[in-house]
């Protein structure tokens, strides 16, 4: 009987670990420390893993460049790995100037239709907003250097999009599937485009590619 109790207080403290693996919680946007030196922070999922809840994102979400816990202020630095991954009933986010990267899948197949990328971000991950089904339009600030790999493959209705000076590579898959876009302009800085970066979009009559 002993060890029956033993084995149950333990499978309840394990479970009670999986469901709250984000570091805390604030006016419901759920964060993890990345440096206690820096009191810096990244917003993340709700749980232990990113499909541990459905939809704990809804409706329109403003992210804060601070915010207070435990005593401290953290700023709020990056977008995590896939923080609103799946959230379909996401409709717009916020996203402040001190946030300087946007993980691996942060957005994928979630439900925003447009967004805005402060200038203060400089690395947007793969796959960051691939399968988001409902974006039309995205502005990419000039700070970012590189488009990844899958980062808006299958958004079918985006329409257009700028690709500002400062990128200097577009990774492969990066626009695939994009069928709804019908321009794209790529500046002199991009010196490299992957494989199949513009596959499938068949909305597209012209594209200018630079000497670069």
């Amino acid at each position: 009987m002993k060890f029956k109790t033993t084995l149950l207080t333990i499978t309840m403290l394990l479970c009670s670990t999986a469901v709250s693996a984000h570091d805390f919680e604030v006016d419901g946007i759920y964060y993890n420390i990345t440096s206690s030196q820096d009191f810096t922070v990244e917003v993340t999922y709700k749980g232990y893993y990113s499909d541990t809840y459905s939809n704990e994102y809804t409706g329109k979400e403003i992210i804060p460049e601070s915010v207070s816990y435990n005593g401290h202020i953290y700023a709020v630095t990056s977008i995590g790995e896939e923080a609103f991954l799946g959230c379909s009933s996401l409709r717009s986010i916020t996203i402040p100037n001190s946030v300087t990267s946007i993980g691996n899948s942060a957005f994928q197949i979630c439900g925003i239709s447009s967004i805005t990328i402060p200038n203060s971000v400089t690395n947007i991950g793969t796959s960051a907003f691939s399968g988001c089904s409902s974006l039309t339009n995205i502005t990419i600030p000039n700070s970012v250097k590189s488009i990844r790999k899958y980062a808006f493959r299958n958004c079918d209705r985006l329409t257009s999009i700028t690709i500002p000076n400062s990128v200097t590579s577009i990774g492969e898959e990066a626009f695939r599937g994009c069928s709804s876009l019908t321009s794209i302009t790529i500046p002199n800085s991009v010196t490299s485009i992957g494989e199949e970066a513009f596959r499938s979009c068949s909305s597209l009559t012209g594209i200018t590619i630079p000497n670069s």
